[in-house]
């Protein structure tokens, strides 16, 4: 017989409204995903790794727990609220999580303007200039590879692979590595090359007087709340 998801009885879903959820590997008790919907969406990613054969770090997790005779266990964290709460009590269980530990494809709404950050990355965020520069730069968000522990060769590495870029990126001078709102290390690009249908690029730190007006820069509100895409072409 095939397994089938469970669902919610629609005298539930009526109450439920919008919620935030989580699954969990019952295995090993480790939350992998974090997600917010109406209706039956806590169920869904399970119904689709069943009847589907598409692959993700997400539904192939959840096949492995299936096959083992086990099931994906769900929970729901916060409900009964709008669509905006719904989004930032998401955005701030992966904060929490991290999103390294799961496998959301990207961070929470709202995250790089009002997400986890320390007491120094708050007063750095709140208290930092715009980010200004005549100069053609390629803003790189690497919030979901950075770690505060990072060496500066880690930084390096995440910063100058794999993206999706245009024909656009032969005109910037600069790779900037930003994260959490801030510019974090400014890289000369000396050359690209392709990696399938990515780029990434060959360069070497900038020199002290470029990254000391490039570093440390709010570049918060300069995209769109949301938007998914990590790059920005500045002055190219």
């Amino acid at each position: 017989m095939t397994k089938e998801a469970p669902v919610f009885p629609q005298s539930v879903i009526e109450q439920l409204d919008y919620y935030v959820y989580f699954l969990r590997d019952p295995t090993n008790k480790e939350v992998f995903y974090v997600g917010k919907g109406k209706g039956n969406r806590v169920f869904e990613h399970v119904a689709c790794a069943l009847a589907d054969v598409t692959e993700s770090d997400k539904l192939d997790r959840i096949r492995a727990i299936e096959k083992s005779n086990k099931s994906v266990e769900y929970f729901v964290l916060r409900h009964g609220l709008t669509e905006r709460a719904a989004f930032e009590v998401e955005a701030a269980v992966i904060d929490f999580v991290g999103i390294p530990n799961l496998s959301n494809l990207q961070s929470g709404h709202y995250s790089t303007d009002f997400g986890i950050k320390t007491t120094e990355e708050v007063i750095a965020m709140y208290s930092a200039p715009p980010f200004a520069t005549d100069e053609p730069v390629l803003l790189i968000n690497i919030n979901k590879l950075f770690d505060r522990e990072m060496t500066p060769i880690e930084i390096y590495d995440a910063t100058r692979k794999k993206w999706v870029v245009g024909p656009r990126r032969n005109k910037a001078k600069y790779a900037v590595a930003t994260y959490r709102g801030l510019t974090r290390e400014v890289y000369i690009i000396n050359e690209w090359y392709q990696i399938g249908d990515r780029w990434g690029f060959n360069g070497v730190r900038a020199d002290e007087a470029t990254r000391t007006s490039l570093r440390y820069k709010s570049v918060a509100g300069m995209s769109k709340r949301g938007a998914a895409n990590p790059i920005r072409y500045v002055n190219c």
